[in-house]
This record gives C-alpha cells, structure tokens and sequence, in this order.
C-alpha cells in the first residue's frame, strides 16, 4: 500500500451555460479523495460522486468528424479512450483533450446568439478515430462553474 497520504486531485474540463446562455469552459478538479477499499482490495483513493440514474455510450468519432454547434442532451462525462478530440465552447475557447483527460459537458441552457452559435462544436483531431466513453447523468445541469468537487 502507498505511504503517500497526500489527497490526490484530478483536473476535469467543464462546459458549461451562464446566466446569458452563453457556454464557457473551466480546468477544475476533483478533490474529496478518501482512502477506501473496494470488495477487500487494497485502499484506494475515491472521490465518489452523487448516485444516481446513469446511461453509459461508447462513441467513435471518424477522423475529420466536425459535430457543429450543439449543446450537450444531458450533463454528461466525456472520457477520451484513445485518439483526440476538441470542443469549442461559444466564448471562443477551443480545448483539445486525448486519454486520461475528462469533460464534464453541461452546456444545456445555452441561448441561440446572433451569430446562430448555440452549446459547443467539436471534433478529432489528427489521423485517428477518437473513442469515447460518454456517461449521461439523468440529472438537472448547474448553472455555475466547477461545482463538482
């Protein structure tokens, strides 16, 4: 077992809508790690989140794949397996992610500006497919940035 009892932390993308309906995109983290075990293994950090209804989606984005202005279904966790993919959100903020990065995309109260802009775009990046994980919370989204912790 480590001896390390620092707390870890982990870095998340969130997407998300303001009062104006206008998307926007912050580096957050994940930080209430406990040392906890798991069916008799041996402890593990876990920041655990909110149980709740969830639909699970493995998705592959083509290479050249360009998915125009849209705001997320549902708030939803979005895990790059392999290959890259950005998303641009309507303030201008472009964010590339690849493995090991995490979205939490909750752009869903997004307003329609008068450029026809609307959520986010997004799309792969290089010559490979991107294949994500996506996890649909059956939630309400949160108006406010970097609310999970």
């Amino acid at each position: 077992m480590s001896t390390d009892m620092h707390k870890p932390r982990t870095a998340y993308w969130h997407l998300w809508a303001d009062e104006q309906g206008v998307s926007h995109q912050n580096r957050c983290e994940l930080s209430h790690f406990e040392q906890q075990s798991m069916s008799g293994a041996a402890p593990q950090w876990n920041d655990v989140q909110a149980r709740g209804d969830a639909t699970v989606i493995f998705a592959v984005l083509p290479v050249g794949w360009v998915g125009d202005w849209h705001p997320n279904p549902k708030p939803q966790w979005i895990v790059p397996l392999s290959g890259r993919w950005w998303v641009e959100s309507m303030d201008g903020q472009r964010v590339e992610m690849g493995p090991g990065e995490v979205s939490l995309g909750e752009d869903l109260n997004c307003r329609k500006d008068d450029q026809g802009r609307i959520g986010h775009r997004s799309g792969t990046v290089g010559d490979e497919p991107a294949r994500l994980m996506i996890v649909q919370l059956h939630v309400e989204p949160v108006g406010a940035p970097c609310h999970l912790r």
